[in-house]
């Protein structure tokens, strides 16, 4: 009667979780059916189903796989490296210009091979980053243990792979078995079941049938929760036995288990990343300057040189404008990035990943695993009063080494203590008691050599405390009293709190007997001590914490572990946790309410996987750029949702599908280099983005203000061309480059306005001295009438030249350039090639071609002081920028 009350209470109870998420999990519809009931539901019987179910199910069901993204093909890869706007641009600008002079295509060959690298840049290294990571996927055909009908119609117990399991299928379950679909116990026998792959728990849960799930810890309790993965009726798809046996029926296949829900979340298009929408903004901004600007120069043009002249010379604005070099600059950085971070045992999956790492401000990690070792520690052993204590290690060790059922983890730790092995010699086995649900607990009887048997007993607080009439006190042993098991119970309830898992440990001495030892000899126990239990953090994980928070990175904690444990490794690994939440708390919450309740909590525990990319999502809503360290399926959509995904090679296939970076090695202290790679990524990106955009911005004012008072062209299209291309190849060093030590301690961001104001301010600056050269070409050397326009085209050639290549000292930091921040050597050494390249065009069989004639020696005096001048007043204003804007790059 009993019995069946308590199933009725966890049926009604279990309708909660159902409501929630019987969409998402079907077997949680079937967790408390009566086993007769259930079958007649799925159409099954115990005898199994036959040849003609199985192949109707097939076809009704699919095969029994769950939703993986494979990789696009190579084609649709290389499409996807055009799709950026500033490529796209380009390419109308190209087509244009072979529409309307097929007779040059010097301007489209150099665009091409512009884009040609950029698109082969970016094809390549994700190409292999997604070939790497196919490659890391384990090529493992399981298979599964099935009772089913053969053609004669007698039932047989066979080996199917996985794929072709059926619901209704009667699968029988052993250690070390991998769940092969979502189950219904039918029956269960001592069954441990580790769902740490789905909820980051270290230690295996309980599991048993319907009618003993009463008697499993927290069971009743679990269905209350509303979280399906506490139901102890039901064993999900890809977690694994670690001991006991059950038979079970297949309740849901594929897509329909909670794995494939989860699956199902994280296959197709992803969201746009903070990388995806910097540069998207910049890109339109940068578009913007060149629709407003390219008109005007059209218009005044066509009013004094006629519409097919006035075209061309927009048309070469236009190019000039553009910064060409933006696809191949920025995906040259990514690359040198993905290089720098495979040195490191990191794959790159996509490039956008490494700027996102550098701009991270906010690292939500899972605990197990990544903090901890994944691996349970003996981490205490005490007396009853708290203290250290060597008798409870000593006769837990006798414990666990003499007991012949599967070793569990908690048993593994204790005898990882292999200096007690002598003491084994002392001892032989003579009766072994096993573990079972309702006891709790296991008993070896050893005898000692001294004419007497030993019974070492070992279990949960309060089973323990229940059988043990005395207790161990010093050198005395004392009756037990009701006062000191809730002394004892406190005690154990504190260390609890601090995470560890707690075991008490407990003797009798006995007369040698010739009888079997059962149940009723577990009785008048003496207490020793307790055993407590931790999956300790790693010896990097506060130092690579430490490390993040240096450079500006906030780490939170979002596990489906447990509150207390989770509380405790943070304290140890130096997270200052001042307030925590639980996926209960945060399931309710509108969106408003979440984002104020993730803004003031370090640790978010037993969270469920979507309850998890919820709060990345809200960090993102509040303006931060997320990471999302993990390796279990329960990650994936949280992976999938951060702005940066990072797993590890022995991480779950979903999970290393949903990641852009994966680590070879778990080595924490890989994210503070990937956060400084990404930053220096970034740096040089913006680099080019500020010196190319505020220096033609400066070009084209200049050309405006020439278009209004010059007799003949400024520059000569071709000559543009030139003179870009030559800044351009001075701008493919630029990957190589440094960033000052205090450009790299905080996140940076994409922030379009900033450019659009650096363009503002600085580009004029350049205009300055561009209209100081024409008034010196003009008024000083006479180059003021259409016989003299191929020299006054020259001075400006050069002296264009070199302002926009010494630009990039001037710009690359926020000090003084050559004495307080020096550039890398391949930025020192391009430079000045391309300045004195430049500057020898004229005198060389080149410069007749383009238009261009020799300058006296006096000139290059004047540029001298003009340069020197523009370096001046270009630090003048740097200084006025910081000071305004608190930033330069």
């Amino acid at each position: 009667m009993m019995k069946h009350s308590t199933q009725a209470v966890m049926a009604k109870a279990v309708a909660k979780v159902t409501a929630a998420a019987s969409t998402r999990v079907a077997a949680a519809q079937e967790a408390f059916k009566e086993n007769e009931a259930l079958l007649a539901s799925l159409d099954a019987t115990t005898a199994g189903l036959n040849e003609e179910q199985i192949t109707e199910r097939l076809d009704r069901d699919g095969v029994n796989e769950v939703s993986h993204e494979k990789p696009p093909h190579w084609t649709v890869q290389l499409l996807r490296a055009f799709k950026n706007p500033f490529i796209i641009v380009l390419l109308i600008l190209a087509v244009v210009q072979v529409v309307l002079t097929p007779d040059d295509l010097s301007g489209p060959v150099i665009i091409a091979v512009m884009v040609g690298i950029s698109v082969l840049l970016s094809f390549t290294q994700e190409y292999r980053s997604s070939q790497a990571a196919e490659k890391l996927k384990a090529m493992v055909r399981n298979t599964a243990t099935v009772t089913r009908r053969a053609s004669d119609g007698h039932s047989e117990r066979i080996e199917v792979p996985v794929g072709e399991l059926v619901v209704g299928d009667i699968v029988h379950l052993g250690a070390g078995d991998m769940v092969p679909a979502d189950l219904r116990l039918l029956s269960a026998k001592d069954l441990f079941i580790s769902q740490a792959i789905l909820t980051g728990e270290s230690l295996p849960v309980e599991k048993a049938a319907p009618g003993q799930a009463h008697l499993v810890e927290g069971g009743e309790h679990g269905a209350q929760q509303g979280n399906p993965l506490d139901l102890p009726t039901i064993c999900y798809m890809g977690t694994n036995v670690v001991s006991g046996t059950a038979t079970a029926v297949a309740a849901a296949t594929g897509s329909r288990t909670y794995l494939g829900s989860l699956a199902r979340t994280i296959v197709g298009e992803r969201v746009q990343t903070s990388f995806d929408r910097g540069v998207s903004s910049v890109s339109w901004l940068l578009i913007r300057f060149m629709l407003v600007m390219v008109p005007v120069v059209l218009g005044i043009q066509w009013y004094k040189h006629g519409f097919l002249e006035a075209l061309l010379f927009a048309l070469s604005v236009a190019v000039g404008l553009t910064p060409e070099m933006l696809p191949l600059i920025v995906t040259a950085n990514l690359a040198k990035g993905a290089m720098a971070m495979s040195r490191r045992k990191v794959v790159v999956k996509r490039l956008n990943a490494i700027q996102n790492f550098g701009a991270m401000d906010v690292l939500c990690t899972d605990k197990t695993g990544t903090l901890t070792l994944d691996k349970i520690v003996l981490e205490r052993h005490l007396d009853l009063d708290g203290e250290d204590s060597e008798d409870a290690l000593e006769y837990g060790y006798l414990n666990s080494h003499f007991q012949t059922g599967l070793k569990n983890l908690m048993d593994k730790a204790v005898l990882a203590h292999r200096d007690l092995e002598p003491i084994v010699a002392r001892y032989r086995v003579v009766d072994e008691i096993p573990f079972d649900f309702q006891r709790r607990r296991m008993s070896v009887v050893l005898a000692n050599g001294h004419g007497h048997h030993l019974l070492v007993c070992k279990g949960a607080v309060e089973e323990m405390l229940a059988i043990a009439t005395r207790e161990r006190r010093g050198d005395e042993t004392v009756p037990m009293t009701d006062e000191r098991r809730r002394e004892i119970k406190a005690m154990t309830r504190r260390l609890n709190e601090d995470g560890l898992r707690v075991l008490v440990v407990a003797i009798k001495e006995d007369a040698p007997r010739s009888g079997a030892y059962g149940v009723a000899d577990e009785a008048e126990l003496t207490a020793v001590g307790c055993l407590a239990f931790l999956d300790p953090p790693k010896d990097t994980a506060a130092t690579a914490i430490a490390a993040l928070h240096h450079h500006g990175v906030t780490v939170k904690v979002i596990t489906g572990d447990n509150e207390a444990v989770t509380r405790k490794i943070c304290r140890e690994v130096g997270l200052d946790v001042e307030n925590s939440a639980q996926g209960r708390d945060i399931e309710p919450l509108e969106d408003a309410e979440l984002d104020d309740l993730v803004k003031r909590t370090t640790v978010f525990a037993k969270m469920s996987p979507l309850q998890k990319a919820r709060v990345v999502k809200s960090l993102q809503r509040q303006g931060h750029t997320v990471g999302f360290l993990g390796d279990g399926i329960n990650d994936a959509p949280a992976l999938r949702e951060a702005d940066v995904g990072i797993s590890v090679d022995t991480a779950t296939d979903i999970a290393k599908e949903s990641a852009d970076i994966i680590l070879l090695e778990k080595n924490l202290m890989v994210l503070e280099e990937g956060v400084i790679e990404g930053r220096i990524t970034f740096g040089n990106i913006i680099k080019y983005i500020k010196m190319t955009a505020s220096s033609n911005f400066g070009n084209v004012l200049s050309m405006v203000a020439a278009a209004f008072f010059l007799p003949f062209l400024p520059m000569l299209p071709l000559q543009i061309l030139v003179l870009n291309l030559l800044y351009d190849i001075s701008q493919l060093s630029i990957p190589f480059d440094r960033m000052d030590d205090q450009y790299l301690r905080k996140p940076r961001k994409w922030d379009a306005s900033d450019i659009g104001r650096f363009m503002v301010w600085i580009g004029p600056t350049s205009s300055i001295f561009d209209i100081t050269t024409f008034a010196l070409l003009w008024y000083l050397f006479g180059a003021n009438n259409q016989a003299h326009q191929a020299f006054f085209q020259s001075g400006w050639f050069i002296e264009s030249l070199l302002t926009q290549t010494l630009v990039v000292h001037m710009i690359r930091t926020r000090r003084i350039p050559f004495v307080q921040s020096v550039a890398a050597a391949p930025v020192l050494g391009l430079t000045t090639a391309i300045i004195v390249i430049g500057m020898l065009i004229p005198f060389t069989g080149v410069g007749p071609k383009i238009g261009m004639v020799e300058l006296p020696g006096v000139y290059f005096g004047w540029l001298a002081a003009t340069v020197a001048a523009y370096c001046a007043l270009t630090q003048v204003m740097k200084l006025l920028y910081i000071r305004r804007y608190g930033r330069w790059l």
